[in-house]
């Protein structure tokens, strides 16, 4: 019976061993498995962290792509705004002008005083010329300056024993500025000097 139970005993022995190892093994996969997912977990944190701060930027792009194009619609209507005030302010003193001109008008049919009317032609010269240098209009000097052909339009050329050669005579159109910028130049008359006698014909020309 002993000899038996020993037998056993022993054959039962390596069982026991491999039911001994299966914990410890069993361990190591898990240690594996849990030092790897610790390897893992840095990466993972930050690609979400990426995934976060990516979503972040497209919100403030998308923000600021609206501000764009807000501004835009601001700054578009700033500009036309001011131009239609620019204009107003422009064309404001002309309409008093024009006022002007209508009475001048209705005066002259009802009224033969010719002197009056001049008068009143004057003022109203005087007014536009006034209405002019509020909008910042300048004219341009002619009859007695020096031509300039940058601001000056020679139309023709007429001797002269007064007036030196290069000088302008007459205006026969006025030339504006606008601060620096030319508005239009001056049509004018420009003296070509003293004229000169013509020559006399030679005794045997005609003969020839």
């Amino acid at each position: 019976m002993s000899h038996k139970h020993q037998e056993q005993n022993q054959g039962e022995a390596p069982a026991s061993n491999e039911a001994a190892e299966e914990p410890a093994v069993t361990q190591q996969n898990t240690n594996a498995q849990s030092a790897s997912g610790q390897q893992e977990d840095p990466v993972k944190k930050e690609i979400d962290a990426l995934k976060t701060e990516l979503a972040s930027v497209q919100e403030k792009l998308i923000y600021l792509q609206a501000d764009y194009q807000n501004f835009r619609k601001r700054s578009a209507k700033d500009i036309n705004d001011a131009r239609i005030y620019g204009a107003a302010n422009a064309l404001e003193p002309f309409i008093t002008v024009y006022d002007y001109l209508m009475m001048a008008r209705q005066a002259a049919e009802k009224s033969d005083k010719i002197e009056q009317i001049r008068q009143g032609l004057a003022m109203i010269i005087d007014q536009y010329l006034k209405a002019f240098e509020e909008s910042g209009v300048t004219r341009i000097e002619t009859v007695g300056k020096p031509f300039d052909p940058t601001i000056h339009e020679a139309v023709a050329r007429e001797a002269s024993d007064e007036v030196p050669e290069g000088t302008i005579l007459k205006e026969w159109s006025g030339g504006y500025r606008f601060g620096e910028r030319l508005l239009r130049p001056a049509k004018v008359v420009v003296s070509s000097g003293p004229q000169t006698a013509a020559p006399a014909e030679a005794p045997d020309a005609k003969e020839a």
